[in-house]
């Protein structure tokens, strides 16, 4: 069975920073891309950065030059620095991944969620 697990959300003030992280687990052959979103209360789920297998990052505009992402492949994790954090980052963040387990085909599957709260 495929998990995602995330970490690393929690409280911070504004200006501050946090790292998440996803650890994908479970018997899989590959992963495509992956990505974290982003559901602050009464919004819809928003991309806010992604990556491919190669290294090519996708940013939302509301964090572009403040959030980097990155993967390790080797152990299956993405992570999400984010810098320079404002109110308006406060949301559940949601591990994303495209990957294929054995004896399945390519899906999208998707973490628990962790949640961000920047706040003074």
């Amino acid at each position: 069975q495929v998990k995602l697990v995330e970490s690393g959300g929690g409280l911070v003030q504004p200006g501050g920073s946090l790292r998440l992280s996803c650890t994908v687990s479970g018997n899989i052959l590959g992963i495509s891309y992956m990505g974290w979103y982003r559901q602050a209360p009464g919004d819809q789920r928003e991309l806010a950065a992604r990556i491919t297998q190669s290294g090519t990052t996708d940013y939302a505009d509301s964090v572009r030059g403040r959030v980097t992402i990155s993967r390790d492949n080797a152990k299956n994790t993405v992570y999400l620095q984010m810098n320079s954090l404002k109110s308006e980052d406060t949301a559940v963040y949601y591990c994303n991944a495209q990957i294929l387990a054995r004896e399945s085909v390519w899906k999208e599957y998707w973490g628990q969620g962790t949640q961000v709260t920047v706040s003074s």
